[in-house]
């Protein structure tokens, strides 16, 4: 990562996402004025309510962005289901129902490729629990484009084969616990 100060964060989660992003999210201080953009595995077929949720935890804005919607500092964005989240390099967000990666849509690693393109060494990539690959090749992605890549402790996390993916594929990550997250995040 470069030595200034991070412009974004990129947060991939799957099973268990709910408690870990629980860990975090509420934590943030008002102030804080990071854009957040997170893909949570959720089924196709069902409304999402993690927005809404987390809203009413939250210090920060937390949104289910709409396709091309500016991308603001202090704002949480949950991907919406059966949509990819993508960083666009205007600022952008755009929503994409191209096919699925890793069985996924919205994927981990499309998030984090075109955040990984969009803000190069300016990036943190956060990988947390979940029971299957996605976020690896994208964590993978924010490292070779300079940005800083962090995984939850495999033993924290409620399925570890996520983070254990991505600490395979990017064995440079700060591999850190929950609250070890959250006090990173309050300080960057």
């Amino acid at each position: 990562m470069s030595e200034a100060r991070p412009q974004a964060i990129v947060i991939g989660a799957s099973a268990g996402a709910l408690e870990a992003l629980t860990a975090i999210l509420p934590g943030l201080p008002t102030g804080f004025d990071l854009p957040v953009m997170i893909v949570v595995h959720i089924p196709p077929d069902k409304r999402s309510v993690l927005a809404d949720l987390f809203r009413a935890k939250c210090r920060i804005n937390v949104v289910e962005p709409e396709d091309k919607e500016p991308i603001c500092g202090g704002t949480a964005y949950f991907a919406p289901p059966d949509y990819h989240l993508l960083v666009e390099g205007n600022g952008t967000l755009a929503l994409s129902s191209d096919e699925t990666v890793l069985f996924s849509r919205p994927s981990i690693d499309v998030l984090f490729e075109s955040a990984a393109d969009a803000y190069g060494a300016d990036l943190v990539g956060i990988v947390l629990t979940g029971a299957n690959q996605d976020g690896a090749a994208g964590l993978r992605a924010v490292v070779e484009a300079g940005g800083m890549a962090i995984v939850q402790t495999p033993e924290s996390a409620f399925a570890s084969a996520m983070p254990e993916a991505a600490i395979a594929m990017c064995p440079t990550a700060e591999i850190l616990s929950l609250d070890a997250i959250l006090s990173f995040l309050q300080k960057v």
